[in-house]
């Protein structure tokens, strides 16, 4: 990760995080400082931005500038905590608390963390729900497809089922009374890449809120998006779309929307980046989408992207993308994962059980670079169409 972190806004200050050092939770060396904020108020707009780079991504917390001028210390806290997930969650470093599972939970029970105990046992239930289109147990596919280091490429038959047979919640012993997990399955390596960043929104939106911070917008990556409240202007923010510039913006935001609060939330074409597909309405909602827009290879005139059916152990390819709105951050991740590999069919019978659950999908159409939108449990009021 950068030492530095580039501001995605005009920036106003920069300096080193409110917590000199993170503390080591693991045993190991010392992480390095976490890269400091940047702080900056969005020209136009009166909102104050803090960003900071963490967990590959950019990751924002949008505030009223003239509501919550003195709780900046508050944004960078959650800032903080969010770079201290990583430290935990991520499988790119060997001191993390999940690589130090990865390495140990086959041959002996590994007590773990609190948060990250009942985490993991919120994705195993998730991936029960799901049939398994969604599953964290599947680290050993990512690597099988070489998307592990974002350099896919085609894998014999032979070894997609050996990963495979590594791959499932059912392998996962959990041991509430020790709070610690063990791997029935050799092999077996988890991969919190689906869940991770939303749960990290979730605790650095419950940061913000205890802080006395109610209206606010925080998103990972632009993929994964919170939002607590009301933008006080009363008119909506896009956001997953990094590439927008202000006069762009200004084109989507709609004083006169149907939805007099809350935020909106402007969606990219799967097929033409430069394209704003749909916008969402969010207020004490939480939206993730998910595509291989960005990652995948060609092979033999075939494109494979990164998202890989756990089920199979092959490339989903039903739809082109999936975008899931749910209370937290964490549910929507894994859904719009989940719904990208089950298809228009499976993830409506979900939807039609999870009334607080709202997703839109995007398949191709029979015309080239043609579309079709399929809204699961999303009212009128709650989005529209752009293009």
């Amino acid at each position: 990760m950068p030492d530095s972190a580039k501001s995605s806004r005009r920036s106003f200050l920069s300096g080193r995080t409110a917590i000199d050092a993170l503390g080591d939770a693991l045993s190991g060396p010392p992480q390095p400082l976490p890269p400091p904020a940047s702080i900056g108020v969005q020209a136009g707009s009166h909102l104050l931005s803090v960003s900071r780079e963490a967990m590959a991504c950019l990751f924002e917390i949008v505030l009223d500038a003239a509501s919550y001028r003195d709780k900046t210390d508050a944004a960078v806290a959650a800032l903080d905590l969010v770079d201290s997930l990583e430290s935990q969650l991520t499988v790119y470093r060997e001191t993390s608390e999940v690589a130090d599972i990865n390495r140990r939970a086959g041959r002996e029970p590994v007590v773990v963390e609190e948060g990250l105990y009942q985490l993991l046992q919120r994705a195993a239930a998730l991936s029960d729900q799901t049939q398994g289109a969604f599953d964290v147990t599947a680290g050993r596919l990512s690597k099988v497809w070489g998307f592990y280091r974002r350099q896919g490429s085609m894998p014999s038959p032979g070894d997609v089922e050996e990963a495979l047979q590594t791959v499932g919640g059912r392998h996962l012993q959990f041991d509430d009374q020790a709070r610690s997990v063990r791997f029935m399955q050799p092999g077996l390596e988890l991969n919190l890449g689906a869940i991770g960043k939303g749960y990290a929104l979730d605790r650095a939106a419950d940061s913000l809120a205890a802080a006395g911070i109610n209206d606010f917008l925080i998103h990972g990556g632009n993929s994964s998006v919170l939002a607590r409240g009301n933008r006080i202007l009363g008119f909506g923010l896009p956001i997953l779309d990094s590439a927008t510039d202000q006069q762009d913006q200004s084109k989507i935001q709609n004083p006169k929307s149907k939805i007099a609060s809350g935020w909106s939330i402007a969606l990219r074409h799967p097929l033409k980046p430069d394209v704003r597909l749909a916008e969402f309405f969010l207020r004490d909602q939480a939206l993730g989408t998910s595509g291989s827009g960005t990652q995948f290879f060609h092979y033999q005139g075939k494109r494979y992207g990164h998202i890989i059916d756990p089920r199979s152990g092959w490339p989903a390819e039903q739809v082109l993308s999936a975008t899931v709105i749910a209370p937290r951050a964490e549910q929507a991740d894994a859904l719009s994962t989940a719904f990208y590999v089950m298809g228009i069919d499976v993830a409506l019978a979900y939807c039609e059980q999870q009334p607080d659950i709202a997703a839109l999908l995007v398949t191709q159409a029979g015309s080239a670079g043609g579309i079709e939108l399929h809204p699961l449990n999303l009212s009128d009021d709650r989005w529209r169409r752009l293009t």
